[in-house]
């Protein structure tokens, strides 16, 4: 079985993992501004993130033989009746990371890519890197660490009053759009076709994405949109902390003598678990969906091919991702792991570039949005600053 070792190998595990979780929900936002239903999207995303799970544990968690202390993936599989009360802490964490998944989707549309992002990861250090912190046997030095989390408080009060701007400026643009559309609509040439098209961040531009997307955003109300956030950002707060407590047992759940969960086998029973409600209520949302969605059924699921390959690469990396950080973790604390939480830097980069997020805003929202990034950097850095290697404690 392959294991992370050292502090080096753990930070660029981190490293990945923030660039992977930085950038699938940016093709979430891409599926739905093109009109595909979010239930299709999540289904697909769903196959390939359980297909990670199988195949990074037969590979990477079966190299080398299986040892007493630190059993092989398929060896530790077969142990269920001796591990189930780890087993269960793993499940758990599944549980609610496909829950705050499944809100991310309709929370991305509401807030925006950047706001979503910054206000969730911000509410996992808060929550979740305080509570690893303590389950870790404070292994990581906290006169950095819990300046790093203040930092992130900060974050959030920045991301809340970011979103609550752009959103003024959004209302600002459309109260004219009549008398726009009717004195001279601001348009450029399409270098693809020869059409005329909206320039981004126009009210023109707005209204012509709110025809196409699947989720509709005017005359959604701001509180609904942070409301959905903060119910993502408190369900992701928790599965890192119950991944910890499956793979290091800190409460002494299983019989002396019994091996600890390793990093392959808890990602396995959690993923599993994850997929489970990623199916159900995605299943159930097909025909009572939620926020005016279109209805769908099973069929037109199947039937949907556009956009399928991305929602499964989607899946992919979102798969990888968490295998990464749970592997940087294990090596140097997952209080430091959550550092991946620098990922809406990576999300605010493709919602700037790609969707055109903040174009011909105010100045007061580009001052919030540059306040808010710079405060998150900080925030990451001196969190990073604070790994430490558990096999020294």
């Amino acid at each position: 079985m392959y294991v992370v070792e050292n502090e080096g190998w753990a930070i660029a595990c981190m490293l990945v993992s923030l660039f992977l979780l930085g950038t699938f929900p940016a093709i979430f936002t891409l599926l739905e501004r093109r009109g595909r239903l979010p239930q299709h999207t999540y289904l697909d995303y769903s196959f390939a993130n359980l297909f990670t799970a199988i195949i990074i544990p037969l590979t990477l968690g079966q190299i080398g033989d299986s040892k007493p202390d630190m059993p092989n993936f398929i060896t530790q599989l077969s142990q269920l009746i001796e591990d189930w009360p780890c087993v269960l802490f793993a499940m758990a964490g599944g549980i609610v990371l496909s829950l705050g998944n499944i809100a991310q989707q309709y929370a991305l549309a509401l807030v925006g890519l950047s706001v979503m992002q910054v206000i969730a990861s911000s509410m996992i250090v808060l929550i979740g890197t305080t509570l690893n912190y303590f389950l870790d046997n404070r292994i990581n030095n906290a006169k950095i660490l819990f300046p790093g989390t203040a930092s992130f408080f900060i974050a959030i009060c920045l991301g809340s009053a970011l979103h609550s701007s752009n959103a003024a400026d959004n209302k600002a643009k459309l109260t004219g759009f009549r008398t726009i559309e009717t004195t001279g609509i601001e348009l450029e040439t399409s270098p693809d076709n020869g059409k005329e098209k909206a320039k981004i961040g126009t009210a023109d531009f707005l209204m012509e994405l709110e025809n196409k997307r699947a989720i509709k955003v005017c005359g959604k109300s701001t509180i609904i949109g942070l409301g959905i956030t903060f119910f993502a950002g408190a369900c992701f707060s928790l599965f890192s902390p119950a991944f910890n407590l499956a793979t290091n047992d800190q409460w002494h759940t299983m019989k002396a003598g019994v091996p600890h969960l390793v990093v392959y086998t808890a990602f396995f029973y959690f993923t599993l678990s994850w997929f489970i409600i990623s199916i159900i209520l995605p299943m159930i949302f097909l025909y009572h969906p939620i926020l005016n969605v279109p209805k769908s059924s099973l069929t037109a699921y199947l039937k949907d091919c556009d956009g399928r390959l991305w929602a499964l690469l989607a899946g992919l990396l979102c798969g990888l991702a968490n295998c990464f950080q749970f592997m940087g973790g294990q090596a140097a604390g997952y209080a430091t792991a959550d550092s991946v939480q620098a990922l809406p830097l990576v999300s605010t980069f493709w919602g700037i570039l790609v969707f055109g997020e903040y174009r011909r805003s105010s100045k007061r929202t580009y001052v919030l949005l540059v306040s808010m990034l710079l405060m998150f950097s900080v925030a990451v850095g001196v969190l990073m600053a604070s790994a430490a290697n558990r096999k020294t404690f």
